[in-house]
């Protein structure tokens, strides 16, 4: 299959370019040519059948032409072997755990198989060296550090911002060493986005060094979160027979993961609509208020993976709809406070008994808010409430268990390294890495 770029400036490319250019020579997105709608029949069994099944069907609507079946039976089972449970959390409100991941984080799906595809590439071809940036405002470093830890030919960089990610997200990246560069950029994730940007658009960096992104402007990085909303559903069916007026509440920062969720619905998902959840860096709420996309520098929250002031899959968002009337009639917008987020997950704790991390809570607001007496409410639950320790201990005033696979990251050396807002410093730095 061929992707094409959101710009519409550049030619077309095949999977394999889409993968390792990550970022159009236009300054576009990629997007495949053809969105494959799933059978009836795949619809009906879903509820009868696994994670891995269910996942390996859809992967081949995406990567079948491009990647051997077999080699894609062993990237999805390879990927998926944790479990995602759908979980009632409240009437009609249900939460999808996509936490249970290496690095509780639902950026594990993505990062996890966008390194085994990236690998199943580069070992058809030459050993050149392949340089990962990714920025991350949380979650999305550790998920990818994680992900290409130890795989051959292969190093990854981390941009991430000073301050603005919590302790426990940043002993995830920070510590790991080997082919894993931690950068601690002095700005906000705007700015290290900024950063990964300039350098794939940079000639003479590009001809010297092999880059490719792992953020979600990569497609298999996004693609795949597409997965578990397929699965989400077969939960649900095997509870409530054919689902109807089924709602995804999606905590929003980057918007890779509510448009994945936008491909599911157009591959056929009975889905009747979506909520995009932000925090106060509400620049998409805005943009359904007005009809004028505006990004502006982002603010610092407690949920701090969303605060992103100019996302960047909003470009994938617009040219899978095409028009503005067209985006409000399947997505509408929420946004919350500081304040509102703290309420919400003290009084869902209280009330509930479930506890929520900060990004899940503006997911389960949204739909206590907005679901309709005949909606069913489903909201991502993107990571476990231990990776914000100190915020979620503070809200609640009760001691949150930190799993075992989190304590073993705290116990580790940070080992990042400092990087001005600069571009000229930082395209320095990746050239001196690759001499």
């Amino acid at each position: 299959m061929k992707y094409y770029s959101t710009n519409k400036n550049s030619e077309s490319v095949s999977l394999r370019d889409a993968v390792i250019k990550g970022l159009a020579p236009d300054k576009g997105l990629y997007m495949p040519e053809v969105i494959k709608q799933l059978p009836p029949a795949f619809f009906h069994n879903m509820k009868e059948m696994s994670l891995r099944e269910i996942s390996f069907i859809v992967a081949e609507a995406f990567f079948g032409e491009d990647v051997d079946a077999g080699d894609l039976k062993k990237l999805v089972d390879e990927t998926l072997n944790f479990d995602i449970p759908l979980v009632k959390v409240s009437d009609r409100i249900y939460s999808l755990e996509l936490f249970h991941g290496p690095t509780l984080a639902f950026k594990d799906v993505g990062a996890r198989f966008m390194a085994r595809l990236l690998g199943y590439f580069m070992n058809r071809e030459s050993r050149q060296t392949v340089n990962v940036l990714v920025a991350t405002s949380g979650d999305t470093g550790s998920a990818v550090a994680n992900g290409f830890l130890d795989v051959p030919g292969i190093k990854v960089y981390v941009l991430y911002p000073k301050d603005k990610v919590s302790k426990i997200q940043e002993m995830q990246f920070a510590t790991l060493g080997k082919n894993i560069t931690a950068l601690e950029v002095d700005g906000t994730f705007d700015d290290c986005q900024s950063l990964v940007k300039k350098a794939f658009l940079d000639k003479e960096l590009n001809e010297a060094v092999k880059l490719t992104s792992a953020n979600s402007i990569n497609v298999a990085r996004f693609l795949p979160q597409s997965f578990y909303y397929f699965y989400a559903y077969a939960q649900l069916a095997k509870e409530q027979k054919d689902p109807e007026n089924l709602v995804f509440s999606v905590p929003s920062g980057n918007f890779g993961n509510i448009t994945a969720g936008l491909f599911a619905k157009r591959m056929g998902l009975p889905v009747k609509r979506f909520i995009a959840a932000n925090n106060r860096n509400d620049i998409f709420l805005q943009y359904l208020r007005t009809g004028r996309y505006e990004p502006r520098p982002s603010v610092t929250t407690i949920a701090n993976a969303m605060d992103v002031g100019d996302p960047s899959n909003f470009a994938r968002v617009l040219d899978l709809y095409g028009s503005y009337e067209a985006i409000c009639k399947d997505v509408s917008g929420a946004s919350y406070t500081d304040e509102q987020i703290r309420e919400t997950l003290a009084r869902v704790l209280k009330v509930d008994g479930y506890l929520l991390d900060p990004h899940g809570t503006c997911g389960y607001r949204a739909l206590e808010e907005g679901l309709q007496p005949d909606e069913t409410g489903i909201f991502l639950e993107t990571a476990h409430p231990s990776k914000f320790l100190e915020t979620v201990e503070s809200i609640t005033g009760a001691q949150v268990v930190i799993p075992l696979r989190l304590q073993e990251f705290m116990l580790g050396s940070k080992q990042s390294l400092s990087m001005p807002v600069d571009f000229g410093a930082f395209k320095h730095f990746l050239m001196n890495q690759n001499k």
